[in-house]
């Protein structure tokens, strides 16, 4: 049941989205459609992503309250946890919203790899297309007529890696390293997420990128392009100084 589900409403809407992105693009450019369904995936998903940054900045702003709370409440662990949710809940913080996003983007990118591993773009299966959607008259497998996206790409995997590295160092800070000798288990499990984000997701990104072919890797440096486009518009947005209580 879930492979027939996970078949009609993600794998045949992408399928059918690239088809018809690589009917109207130059060329039937392939990479380009790539890039373009990514767009529209992520600008359907930007209430999420938006929503993400937001949480992240706010939990920056909140993070000297968040010490003074574990370093209070220390030795209770229980009356701790429940002060830091009434501190997220205060300042309308939702600390698993990034985690949300993730995951909806992960059977994404799996049907997005599915329909480049059958190379079903460059046999179009008439039976999986809706009306509306016509059989291109040219398909390209190069991305711009040089990278291919259908096959493994060194150079579009470094450059997905090369992105989320970007995309990662604008978007999660690095907490500061505590000078106390007795630092809270969830201090220093708030910098080693930060410094794997930062330095081991961009590699991780990369080997996928690699593995899953050029059109996955694509899929990854547009995706981190739109995120940091998304960071800097939340930057520039003002926000209403907190009032402490």
């Amino acid at each position: 049941m879930f492979k027939a589900l996970f078949h009609d409403f993600l794998y045949v809407p992408i399928y059918n989205l690239l088809v018809f992105l690589v009917d109207i693009v130059p060329g039937g450019d392939v990479g380009l459609a790539v890039v373009g369904a990514t767009i529209i995936v992520k600008l359907i998903l930007m209430p999420l992503s938006l929503r993400a940054v937001r949480t992240q900045r706010q939990m920056k702003l909140i993070e000297p309250e968040l010490k003074a709370l574990k370093a209070k409440y220390k030795d209770d662990k229980e009356r701790q946890a429940k002060e830091m949710l009434a501190l997220y809940k205060e300042h309308n913080v939702r600390p698993f919203a990034s985690i949300l996003g993730i995951l909806i983007q992960l059977p994404i990118v799996i049907a997005l790899y599915l329909v480049f591993s059958r190379e079903a773009l460059l046999n179009i299966d008439p039976s999986l297309l809706y009306s509306f959607v016509p059989v291109p008259e040219m398909i390209s497998p190069l991305f711009l007529g040089l990278l291919p996206v259908t096959g493994a790409s060194i150079i579009l995997a470094f450059l997905a890696a090369v992105a989320q590295a970007l995309h990662a160092r604008l978007s999660i800070p690095m907490p500061e390293a505590s000078k106390s000798k007795e630092r809270s288990m969830g201090e220093d499990l708030s910098r080693m997420m930060a410094v794997q984000a930062r330095f081991v997701l961009p590699v991780i990104i990369g080997i996928v990128g690699y593995i899953t072919g050029g059109a996955v890797a694509l899929y990854f440096i547009t995706a981190s392009l739109v995120g940091i486009l998304q960071e800097a518009v939340v930057r520039k947005m003002k926000h209403p100084e907190r009032v402490s209580g």
